[in-house]
């Protein structure tokens, strides 16, 4: 009898020190068994990936991966009397401080005028099937479209599209932290079948006037409006960003409609779990699960929530995700099984680097991918084409492909920003290798590229939903 059996010591596992099963045994088990989960991962994943790429090969997708290069030239200083240049050096300029002064040389490059504009009201031969990022963008009406920082919303009972977002058309002053702005006109809804052309559905969450006290005052600020639709409860829920003269408020504020065009009734504020919440958006997941994605904690992180079944308000449950890397302007979108964010860094109107995120989860964790943006230049990759995201829109039929929609910004006259569309294609491997992961992600990479005129795969009319 071996009576030093007893003595045996026992692991914090509760593995027994002295049994064949040692440790490393254990450890290298536990390694194998989380590498046939990774591989059985990657097969089940094999014929969706294996469906995009035929989806990609298709000679429309390929028109669209040949970026175009641009070479902006920076004009030469204007002429200083020697005593200034004395006084106060020249600083070096750079392609962002052309593009932030109204007065540049090259402003034209940046917001072409109106003699280029996309006017549906005009026969322009074969052009009116293309989309030309950053040029002006006319309604059915003649009339520049206003629905800065929107999103859009596929009806089923109306089988059109809905394009929201904020009305502009007022002058740009400067508040009093310096920032330039606008008074609160209203939500702008626009409808299409094409997803080109636009009609004007008014004003449908209009400001309030008089009363000094209410959210919607035209004194304060209402910011990337989103509109859901619930198909419990019939109604179109429309959730934006909220704040006060001095964005001190931060807030979601919540509105309501019996129809996609409004109007709107506008319920409530609040700051979502007792956070403060800036730049947000809503994604609606396939199951009918809806969320909200918001910036936190003066921008250094992003905070997701699911709604009630209502989509009226938050549940108590809330994950932060992307903590302290100060990201904003999220934009969520789904491919097979992994959901993606795009998301910009926080340098006010200035535009900044894009990043893409993938999730196995929605509600975490998230991991960076990379830089999504293709073509253009160096800088404008590292501008986001010198514009700001708002919205992804997956387009039907059409597996991995979807409309980056984007604002470029123009501080000096707000009315006068300008949309960027552009293509963006899911698939491919990712950028990066995980430090966790034994190799790279099983998500692929998400690609934004850069066109001065593009169209939509050809048959896309055809595979609407």
């Amino acid at each position: 009898m071996r009576m030093r059996n007893k003595q045996r010591k026992t692991t914090i596992l509760g593995w027994n020190a002295g049994s064949r099963c040692s440790m490393p045994a254990m450890v290298w088990s536990l390694v194998g068994f989380l590498l046939l989960l990774h591989f059985y991962s990657t097969l089940h994943k094999t014929d969706k990936a294996e469906e995009t790429r035929l989806q990609m090969s298709h000679h429309s997708f390929q028109e669209l991966q040949v970026v175009e290069e641009e070479n902006i030239q920076i004009p030469p200083p204007r002429r200083r009397s020697p005593r200034a240049a004395k006084r106060r050096p020249r600083k070096k300029t750079t392609l962002i401080d052309e593009f932030l002064d109204e007065n540049s040389q090259i402003r034209h490059v940046f917001f072409p005028d109106h003699r280029s504009a996309i006017d549906p009201t005009k026969d322009t031969g074969n052009d009116s099937f293309y989309y030309f990022p950053g040029r002006m963008w006319l309604d059915t009406e003649g009339i520049p479209i206003q629905a800065h920082g929107g999103g859009i919303m596929f009806d089923p009972l109306s089988r059109m599209y809905y394009w929201y977002g904020e009305y502009q058309d007022v002058p740009t002053f400067i508040a009093p932290k310096g920032l330039a702005r606008v008074d609160i006109i209203g939500v702008g809804c626009y409808s299409s079948k094409d997803l080109q052309t636009w009609k004007n559905e008014g004003i449908v969450l209009a400001a309030e006037e008089a009363n000094e006290t209410h959210d919607l005052h035209k004194s304060n600020v209402l910011e990337r409006p989103k509109v859901i639709y619930n198909e419990k409860t019939g109604k179109y829920v429309m959730w934006m960003h909220i704040d006060d003269a001095n964005y001190t408020k931060a807030a979601v504020g919540v509105a309501i409609s019996d129809y996609p065009t409004g109007p709107f009734d506008y319920i409530y504020s609040k700051q979502p779990h007792g956070f403060e919440s800036r730049d947000m958006t809503i994604f609606k997941d396939d199951d009918g699960m809806a969320y909200l994605v918001y910036s936190s904690e003066d921008n250094s992180e992003l905070h997701i929530a699911p709604l009630t079944e209502d989509y009226l308000d938050v549940t108590p449950v809330m994950k932060r995700i992307l903590v302290g890397q100060h990201r904003e302007a999220p934009a969520l979108f789904k491919h097979g099984e992994t959901y993606y964010m795009i998301t910009s860094g926080c340098t006010g109107w200035a535009p900044n680097e894009a990043l893409a995120h993938a999730a196995e989860s929605i509600m975490g964790p998230w991991e960076t991918v990379g830089n999504p943006c293709i073509g253009g230049s160096k800088m404008f990759k590292l501008t986001t084409f010198f514009a700001q995201g708002t919205f992804v829109l997956p387009l039907a039929g059409l597996p991995g492909s979807f409309i980056f929609m984007a604002d470029r910004w123009n501080p000096a006259d707000l009315r006068d920003s300008r949309y960027v569309w552009l293509p963006l294609i899911v698939g491919g491997p990712a950028d990066w290798p995980l430090e966790y992961n034994f190799g790279f992600p099983s998500w692929s990479r998400v690609s934004i590229y850069w066109h001065r005129k593009w169209r939509l795969p050809s048959g896309w009319s055809d595979m609407k939903r």
